[in-house]
């Protein structure tokens, strides 16, 4: 199926993105509220599925992640709360702190800290629950690491390519 038309919702200032900033399908379902100033993502933009359900919360300080980072796995029924995927700490656009992620089930996935970008310390669980150190902790948390930032820059990229008017 062709992919469904975005109403964009923002202002401009001096030929670029400024204030509140919302994105909603053609059906008027909400997918993303946030702000700019001078054109750069400013504080919390949350995500929606089309269904309603929570998908991301990325804060942003002057256009880089900066704060702590939230997923909710997709899919999740109508009116249901989703389940954790994942929560990183992020400053000035590194992962800078601790990184968890959970299992669709509830269960937890892996916990891990950053320093700068860096993966200095890892811990994670099999399906089964069995804990998992060093090289098949890493593994997993580098993954996941990976996994969750295709995810968030997917994200990004849809208001990227639907920003405001500004010309």
């Amino acid at each position: 199926a062709p992919a469904e038309p975005y109403v964009v919702d923002g202002g401009c200032r001096d030929g670029v993105a400024q204030g509140r900033y919302e994105l909603r399908t053609s059906g008027g379902a909400l997918r993303v509220v946030g702000a700019f100033n001078h054109g750069r993502r400013t504080g919390s933009f949350i995500f929606w599925e089309p269904s309603g359900a929570r998908l991301a919360h990325i804060p942003y300080d002057d256009d880089a992640r900066n704060g702590t980072l939230a997923t909710w796995h997709e899919g999740a029924a109508a009116g249901a709360e989703p389940s954790r995927r994942q929560e990183s700490t992020w400053r000035r656009g590194a992962r800078d702190g601790p990184m968890r992620t959970w299992f669709r089930d509830g269960h937890r996935r892996s916990e891990a800290d950053f320093a700068h970008g860096t993966l200095v310390r890892a811990t994670a669980w099999s399906t089964a629950g069995t804990k998992l150190t060093g090289r098949a902790a890493r593994e997993v948390v580098e993954r996941d690491a990976a996994a969750a930032d295709v995810f968030s820059t997917d994200l990004e990229a849809l208001v990227r390519t639907h920003l405001p008017r500004c010309d």
